[in-house]
C-alpha cells in the first residue's frame, strides 16, 4: 500500500483535494513523490554503502602497530587479535587432548590406504564439550619434515583431496602431494554447503547449507561456524606444537578462509598458503551469509588479518573456486527461505591490490602467486608448496600425484554419516548453549540489576543500556543533516487532520510518517503522543485505516485513528523492514560494520522525538510507543535505547525471544523461516526480552498477547514476563507493567492497552 495517496474516511471532490495539499505549519511542503518505502530503504542502503566504503581508513585508529622489533610488534596487535577471537566466537575452553584419535572398527582398520612415502589413516580428535574434528591423517614412513593442516574447500571431502576418492582431479589433490614430499598432513572435515540435515525430522526440513544451519543458531549465541571450525583447527595446533617439526596452514577456497583465519589467531602456526579466497571483503554482504561476522570491517580487512600474521610468512595464491549461485533449491518436503548469496573466483585486480595493503600495513606484503598477467593458478600449485615449506627453511621438491587414486579400504565408511555427526554435533553443542543462556543472563545481568527503588534504578540502568546501544545494536553517528521537515495533508474527517512528514537524518536517508491531529486541539494545548508501529512489509497507512475489509485492518484495527479519535496525537512512523532481500540487505550491509537494521531505526526515531518534542501541540514528556509483530520487536529495542518515549507497549511480539530465534525444537523456531536477518549477534547471553524491558523500567512497560498468536507460546511468553513482573514488584512500581492475555490471533486487541495508555499518559478517556 503507498502512503502517497490520498486516503479519507469519505468522498472527496476534486477542489476538496487542492485543499489536502496543505502543509503543516511550521514545515515545508512535501513534494517527494512515488514510494515513501522503497525510497527509504534504498537510501539506507546508500548510505551503508558509504560506511562501508569509509570503514578502511577508520579501522587505522583501532590499531597501533609497533613495526620496531618482532616482539613490539606482535605485543602491539595482540589486542586486534583477541578482539578477532571475540567476535569470530573463539571462547570456548578447547578439550586438552595427547594424541589424535584412530578411527577403527571390527571390520575396518583405521588404515584406509598406503604408499610408498605415506599411510593414510581416519583420525579424530576432541575439541569443545561433545564437539570432535574428524578427518584424515596422511603419516609419512620417515620422520615428518613439517606438519601441514590442509584445509579443502567445504565441498571438498578430505579423502578427495587426499587422493583416496575420486572427484578431485590428481594436479589439484595438494595434500597428497605435500605427504609425499614427506609432511605430516592433518585434513579435517568441515561442514558442507548440502543441506541434507538442516532441520529437524520431528518438525522439518530446510533448503538452509549446513553452514547456514549452524551460523544462524549460533550467531544468537555469540558464536560462528567459522569459530566453530577454527576452533578444530587450533586444537589440532594445541597437539600438533609439541612436535619438532614446523606447522603449517593451508586452504583452497573456505578453507583458505579458515587458514586466513587460524593463522592471524594463533601463532604458533609458522606459515599460511591461502588459495582462492583472499580479497577485498568490502562486498562481504554479498557472500554466503555465513561468513557474516558481526562488526568484522570495523577492525579486519583481509589486509589486516594478514597482518596479524606478519611477521610469519603467508603466501597468497590466486586460484580459482567453485562458483557459488545460491543455496540449494528447496526440495518437495523442504521449507523454503535460505540466505541468497554468492561468491566466485576473486578478481585479480582486487585480490592484488589487497595484498598491496597487506604490505603497507606491515612493511612487507604476503608472497602472491598467480598465473600469465593476471591468470589464476592451482589450487595447491607445486610451487605455492614448494614456498609454503621455503617459508620455514625447507627446500624440498614437491611433485604432482599420480592419475591413479589410492583407494579406500574401508567398508563401513560413509561420508554422509560423517557429514552428519559434524553437523548435528555443532547443533548440539549450540543447543546446549541456548539450555544455559538464561542462568548465565541471571549471572551476567540480574544478580547485579540491583537498586533499592525506581529513581536508583533510572540511574544504574545507564552502563546496561549504553551497551545495549553501542555494543548489541552498534551506534551509527549522530543526524549529520538538518531536520527540514516537509509534510503534505493527506487525511481529513470531521474528527482528524493527517499529514505525510519526512524528516532528514543523514545523507539519501530520511524518517518519515503520519502525524494524526485530532480537531478538537485547543491553541497552545499540549497533548500526548502515540507513536503507533506497523509489523513486517507493513507502511504507516496500515495502522491508520478504517476499512474492516482490507488486509491491514486485520492485524491493525485502525488502532492510530481509534487512538487520536481518542483524543491522543498520534505519530505513525515508517520502519525500514519492507521489501523482502531488499531491506534485509539493510541488515547484511550493516552487520559487518558492527551494526544493526535497529542502529538506524534508532537514528531515525530519536529525529522523531526531536521533532516531535518542538510541535507546539505536544508534550514531549508524554510521547509513548505502541507497536505490533516486528513493531512489536520495535517496542522492545527502541525505548530501550531512546529515554524519549515515556512508555512502551509490545503487541504481538513478546517472546522468550533467544529461544525463539535459537531453538530446533519448536516449528515456530526463525531457524525454519525465511526472515534471515532477525537474528542477533550474541544475544542471548546479553539481552533477551526480559533484560531489555529492564532497560524501560522505571518507565511503564506492556505487553498485548493473543493466545492464538502464533508467534509464541503463553508459556514462554509467560516465563519470560515474569521476570519483568518481579523486577518491577522489586523496584516498588509493580503498577506500571502489564501483561493482557485475550482470546485471538496475531493482532491489536486495543482494549486494556488503551486503558493503559490512558492511565499512564494521563489523559482522560472519552
Amino acid at each position: 500500500m503507498c502512503s502517497r495517496f490520498i486516503f479519507a474516511f469519505g468522498l472527496f471532490t476534486a477542489s476538496t483535494a487542492l485543499v489536502l495539499a496543505a502543509p503543516l505549519p511550521g514545515t515545508q511542503p512535501l513534494t517527494r513523490e512515488g514510494d515513501f518505502s522503497e525510497q527509504m530503504v534504498a537510501g539506507i542502503q546508500k548510505f551503508l554503502l558509504r560506511e562501508t566504503e569509509n570503514s578502511i581508513a577508520a579501522r587505522a585508529q583501532l590499531w597501533a602497530r609497533d613495526r620496531s622489533s618482532p616482539e613490539a610488534y606482535a605485543k602491539s596487535v595482540e589486542p586486534n587479535r583477541q578482539h578477532l577471537a571475540k567476535i569470530l566466537g573463539v571462547v570456548d575452553p578447547r578439550i586438552p587432548f595427547k594424541a589424535l584419535e584412530f578411527i577403527a572398527t571390527t571390520r575396518d582398520s583405521a588404515i584406509l590406504a598406503e604408499t610408498p612415502q605415506f599411510k593414510v589413516f581416519a583420525v579424530r580428535w576432541p575439541v569443545l564439550d561433545g564437539v570432535t574434528g574428524e578427518g584424515l591423517l596422511l603419516e609419512p614412513k620417515s620422520s615428518p619434515r613439517a606438519q601441514v593442516i590442509a584445509l579443502p574447500d567445504a565441498d571438498q571431502t578430505p579423502e578427495q583431496l587426499a587422493g583416496v576418492a575420486p572427484g578431485t582431479s590428481a594436479n589439484a589433490q595438494w595434500a597428497r602431494a605435500l605427504a609425499a614430499a614427506g609432511c605430516r598432513v592433518i585434513i579435517p572435515t568441515l561442514v558442507d554447503r548440502r543441506d541434507e540435515w538442516s532441520g529437524n525430522p520431528r518438525i522439518r526440513f530446510t533448503n538452509q547449507p549446513h553452514r547456514e544451519w549452524i551460523y544462524r543458531q549460533a550467531f544468537m549465541m555469540g558464536r560462528t561456524v567459522i569459530g566453530y571450525e577454527v576452533q578444530k583447527i587450533l586444537a589440532l595446533a594445541d597437539t600438533l606444537t609439541t612436535e619438532n617439526s614446523p606447522l603449517l596452514i593451508a586452504g583452497h577456497g573456505e578453507g583458505g578462509l579458515l587458514a586466513l583465519h587460524a593463522a592471524a589467531l594463533d601463532t604458533r602456526i609458522s606459515a599460511a598458503l591461502v588459495s582462492g579466497y583472499f580479497d577485498s571483503r568490502q562486498a562481504l554482504w554479498k557472500e554466503p551469509i555465513y561468513r557474516n561476522v558481526f562488526g568484522l570491517l570495523r577492525e579486519f580487512g583481509d589486509a589486516e588479518l594478514a597482518s596479524l600474521i606478519h611477521p610469519r610468512p603467508l603466501i597468497v595464491e590466486h586460484s580459482p573456486i567453485p562458483t557459488l549461485s545460491g543455496p540449494p533449491v528447496a526440495r518437495p518436503g523442504r521449507s523454503g527461505g535460505a540466505a541468497p548469496g554468492k561468491w566466485t573466483t576473486p578478481d585479480f585486480a582486487s585480490v592484488e591490490a589487497e595484498v598491496a595493503r597487506a604490505g603497507k600495513l606491515t612493511g612487507k606484503a604476503p608472497l602472491f602467486l598467480h598465473g600469465a598477467e593476471g591468470s589464476t593458478t592451482g589450487p595447491g600449485s607445486l610451487t605455492a608448496l614448494e614456498e609454503l615449506l621455503a617459508a620455514v627453511g625447507l627446500k624440498v621438491r614437491v611433485d604432482s600425484p599420480p592419475d591413479s587414486l589410492l583407494g579406500d579400504a574401508r567398508k563401513d565408511f560413509s561420508v554422509d554419516d560423517r557429514q552428519r555427526r559434524t553437523v548435528k554435533q555443532l547443533e548440539n553443542f549450540t543447543q546446549n548453549l541456548l539450555r544455559v543462556a538464561t542462568y548465565d543472563r541471571d549471572e551476567s545481568f540480574w544478580a547485579k540489576a540491583k537498586a533499592p527503588n525506581a529513581a536508583a534504578w533510572d540511574t544504574a540502568r545507564k552502563p546496561w543500556q549504553n551497551s545495549f546501544w553501542n555494543e548489541v545494536n552498534g551506534k551509527l553517528p549522530a543526524a549529520s543533516l538538518p531536520t527540514n521537515a516537509r509534510s503534505k495533508e493527506i487525511i481529513n474527517t470531521d474528527k482528524l487532520t493527517g499529514y505525510d512528514v519526512t524528516l532528514d537524518v543523514w545523507p539519501d536517508v530520511f524518517a518519515w510518517g503520519i502525524l494524526l491531529l485530532p480537531k478538537d486541539l485547543k491553541p497552545g494545548e499540549r497533548r500526548p503522543v502515540v507513536v503507533c508501529q506497523h509489523g513486517l512489509e507493513g507502511v504507516p497507512m496500515d495502522t491508520v485505516t478504517t476499512d474492516d475489509k482490507s488486509r491491514a485492518w486485520q492485524s491493525y484495527k485502525g488502532f492510530a485513528t481509534r487512538l487520536a479519535e481518542r483524543g491522543f496525537i498520534v505519530f505513525a512512523p515508517h520502519n525500514p523492514y519492507r521489501g523482502k532481500d531488499e531491506f534485509r540487505n539493510i541488515q547484511r550491509l550493516a552487520n559487518p560494520l558492527g551494526k544493526h537494521l535497529f542502529s538506524v531505526i534508532f537514528a531515525q526515531h530519536e529525529r522523531i522525538l526531536e521533532w516531535l518534542g518542538t510541535q507546539p501541540f505536544v508534550d514531549a514528556r508524554r510521547i509513548g510507543f505502541y507497536g505490533l509483530s516486528y513493531g512489536g520487536k520495535s517496542a522492545m529495542r527502541i525505548p530501550a535505547a531512546l529515554d524519549g518515549y515515556c512508555l512502551s507497549i509490545c503487541s504481538a511480539d513478546f517472546n522468550e525471544w533467544v529461544w525463539k530465534n535459537a531453538t530446533v525444537d519448536w516449528r515456530g523456531s526463525y531457524l525454519y523461516t525465511p526472515e534471515y536477518e532477525i537474528f542477533e549477534w550474541n544475544l542471548g547471553h546479553t539481552f533477551n526480552y526480559a533484560e531489555m524491558a529492564a532497560l524501560i523500567a522505571p518507565r511503564p512497560f506492556m505487553v498485548e498477547r493473543g493466545h492464538d498468536d502464533g508467534v509464541g507460546i503463553d508459556e514462554w511468553v509467560n516465563f519470560e514476563f515474569a521476570k519483568i513482573r518481579r523486577f518491577y514488584t522489586k523496584l516498588g512500581i509493580g503498577d506500571r507493567t502489564e501483561i493482557e492475555h485475550f482470546d485471538g490471533p496475531h493482532t491489536i486487541h486495543g482494549q486494556g492497552t488503551f486503558d493503559f495508555l490512558h492511565k499512564h499518559l494521563n489523559w482522560p478517556k472519552r
